[in-house]
């Protein structure tokens, strides 16, 4: 457990904007700062960050939360494991009593993977660093690649021993689980030999046992690091000694519930900053490769590792950038991977330029040879845009009309793949002027591989790229005080229910609890005579409560009256203010909901900003009272007319009920006069 007085001084130290511009590039626009949404496929700026409220809030899918809501969110953590990573990233002690074994077992599955990778993860590093075979081989091998200590560490390279199961032995000394070894892929199942009399007594008859195998054995190692810091694979390279030269043959973690090879680029945790300092990604093939280019002084690089490159690579890099250059080897194998992606990163809105490096040069042998600023001017120098590169490519020494009508199709479909129209129109006009072909021609052609692209039938795989077809559940909304649309937390969805009197009461609680978020703390009454004779003024908070309190009156939902009665506890703590009290609260659900309540679902320009005066204030919350009250009768009167049907043999019974309705209707009257409409019944 994390004591209260940890988790207040961890969410006093976290600032919402350093910590969110870990994983998503932000821009300031007036006092808050905007971004492209890491939870939806977001194509233009919705994600709005808030430092003065310590908030976040999507204004396309919904999402909002404080700093803790997003670790927990983007990182796929629980509450207390965010905080832990809060507490890291700004050096905070946290105290807490070791983990019983049964608490241990009930950690999730995916938490557990990724524990065991930590620790592999150190273990392949400190035998690389410490082993007699791991520094005469692993180290010699980095060593003769050129890469220094500095280098070695940032990327936590490693070796695994040559030994069948060196690592599996190592782990389960350590009282990691041998299933977690196989589901992370650090080691594979294989069916056991009975070789002593001894090891027969201990196997069933008729069953062999299963022993674990080391997947990298006799290879270094290179840890997969997820966005967030955490180790969620590894590469191992083969070193072959017999031959005193490198088999070039890598093997990788097979996907697992915490890698999926296509979902993830090798270097990415340790570029994500100097990416969206230089709002710059280079795109190159290898491991080697980017840790040479780091080496070299060029950090804003990531690798897609042999794979071809993906969606969700791409969506992965437009967090940060939406510039991106191919950096790859001359030869035809780096030129296929360039033609291969360069539709997909148009499609996705970034904008693509091609380097291809010299013959006989790759990324990690360039960057041994060059300071950064050498490599920096060569790239600057040489990058081209994708037309001039897929004109240079398909159309040098073509000769013949059909082949060259071919190659023109070709570059002519990549740009019609581009989204915004305007860039699809410059990239035109650029074509038209270097092929010679007349722009109106190109336009007709692009126009019919956009109809074409629009006609196709949606796959299965592209399930997910809308809100048709995909299996997620449509977002529940209420309607606020604005007349604005507000997604309902999971909290609140359970009186969300499809009868029209129970959404209006959903509506009106929900606006009852904005309020006291918003503006719980401010006074709008003053000099009120209590019982006692003694003269106080009335927060929002109080007066809700009180009014609420006279006739016995609740709210629906728990977790509204869990917030009113903590709101009222501490309203005349020093300093209190509803909104920061809501939104750091502990709870995270609570956490979650003021973040929902203490954001418009639209931005207003500072210029159509109004304050909320205190007469304004204290009719709202009058008016927001008299709602709930209103509503509470009309249900009443509902419930006492269909009694009427049900006594209609029983004139005493009848004349009672009838007697309650005529109450309930002069109750509704006055109501109705003080909201402003008129009700004869």
């Amino acid at each position: 457990m994390i004591d209260r007085q940890t988790i207040d001084k961890i969410m006093d130290a976290a600032n919402i904007v350093d910590v969110v511009s870990d994983f998503v590039s932000l821009r300031k626009r007036g006092t808050s700062y905007k971004g492209l949404c890491p939870f939806h496929d977001d194509t233009t700026p919705s994600f709005s960050v808030s430092p003065a409220k310590g908030v976040y809030k999507c204004f396309a899918c919904g999402k909002a939360g404080n700093v803790v809501n997003f670790i927990m969110e983007h990182e796929q953590m629980t509450y207390p494991d965010a905080l832990r990573w809060l507490a890291r990233k700004y050096n905070i002690e946290i105290e807490e009593r070791e983990l019983t074994d049964e608490e241990r077992q009930q950690q999730g599955e995916r938490e557990s993977m990724l524990i065991v990778n930590e620790w592999a993860a150190g273990y392949f590093h400190d035998v690389l660093i410490n082993d007699v075979d791991g520094r005469a081989i692993g180290l010699q091998y980095f060593r003769q690649r050129g890469f220094r200590d500095d280098i070695i560490e940032r990327f936590e390279l490693g070796f695994c021993l040559n030994r069948r199961d060196a690592m599996a032995q190592a782990a389960l000394k350590k009282g990691y689980k041998a299933e977690f070894l196989v589901k992370t892929g650090l080691c594979y199942e294989k069916d056991g030999r009975k070789e002593t009399d001894e090891d027969a007594d201990n196997v069933e008859d008729g069953k062999s046992s299963k022993e674990i195998i080391d997947r990298f054995r006799g290879r270094v190692i290179f840890p997969w690091i997820g966005v967030g810091g955490k180790v969620i694979a590894f590469g191992g390279r083969l070193l072959d000694t017999r031959t005193k030269g490198v088999a070039q043959k890598y093997v990788n973690s097979p996907d697992s519930d915490i890698y999926h090879k296509d979902h993830e680029l090798y270097g990415i945790f340790q570029a994500k900053r100097q990416i969206v300092k230089e709002d710059r990604v280079y795109m190159v093939e290898g491991y080697t490769d980017v840790i040479s280019m780091h080496q070299c002084g060029i950090e804003n690089v990531v690798a897609n590792s042999g794979t071809a490159l993906s969606v969700f690579q791409i969506k992965l890099l437009r967090r940060f950038t939406q510039n991106i250059t191919l950096l790859y080897d001359g030869d035809e194998a780096g030129i296929h991977a360039a033609m291969r992606g360069t539709d997909m990163l148009l499609a996705e809105g970034m904008n693509v330029k091609v380097l291809l490096l010299p013959d006989n040069e790759d990324p990690d042998s360039f960057a041994r040879k060059h300071r950064a600023e050498e490599f920096r001017k060569y790239i600057e120098e040489n990058q081209t845009d994708f037309i001039e590169f897929k004109t240079r490519l398909m159309l040098k020494g073509v000769s013949d009309p059909i082949k060259r009508s071919e190659a023109i199709s070709s570059i002519v479909k990549s740009i019609s793949v581009i989204k915004d129209p305007i860039i699809r129109a410059t990239y035109i006009k650029d074509c038209s002027q270097r092929i010679g072909i007349a722009e109106q021609t190109l336009i007709t052609q692009m126009n019919k591989f956009i109809r074409d692209e629009r006609n196709r039938p949606q796959s299965p795989q592209d399930g997910n790229k809308g809100a048709v077809g995909n299996n997620r559940e449509p977002d529940r909304v209420s309607v606020n005080g604005n007349g604005a649309i507000s997604r309902l937390t999971a909290a609140e969805i359970h009186v969300d229910r499809t009868n029209k009197e129970l959404r209006l009461s959903s509506a009106i609680e929900r606006m009852i609890v904005q309020t006291i978020v918003r503006y719980g703390e401010q006074i709008i009454f003053h000099n009120v005579e209590t019982e006692d004779g003694s003269v106080i003024d009335l927060t929002v908070i109080e007066y809700i409560y009180y009014d609420f309190n006279s006739d016995n009156l609740n709210l629906s939902v728990p977790i509204y009256n869990k917030m009113l009665e903590e709101a009222m506890e501490h309203v005349h703590d020093d300093g209190f203010t509803a909104e920061t009290f809501f939104l750091q609260h502990h709870d995270i659900e609570i956490a979650q909901l003021a973040t929902t309540l203490s954001i418009d679902d639209y931005n207003l320009s500072k210029s159509m900003q109004i304050e909320v005066e205190e007469e304004m204030l204290r009719n709202q919350v009058r008016h927001l009272m008299l709602d709930y009250r209103m509503y509470h009768v009309e249900m009443q009167l509902k419930q006492l007319q269909q009694q009427l049907s049900l006594v209609a043999n029983d004139t005493e019974r009848m004349m009672a009920v009838m007697k309650q309705i005529h109450t309930l209707q002069e109750q509704r009257n006055v109501f109705a006069k003080h909201l402003g409409s008129n009700i004869i019944n």
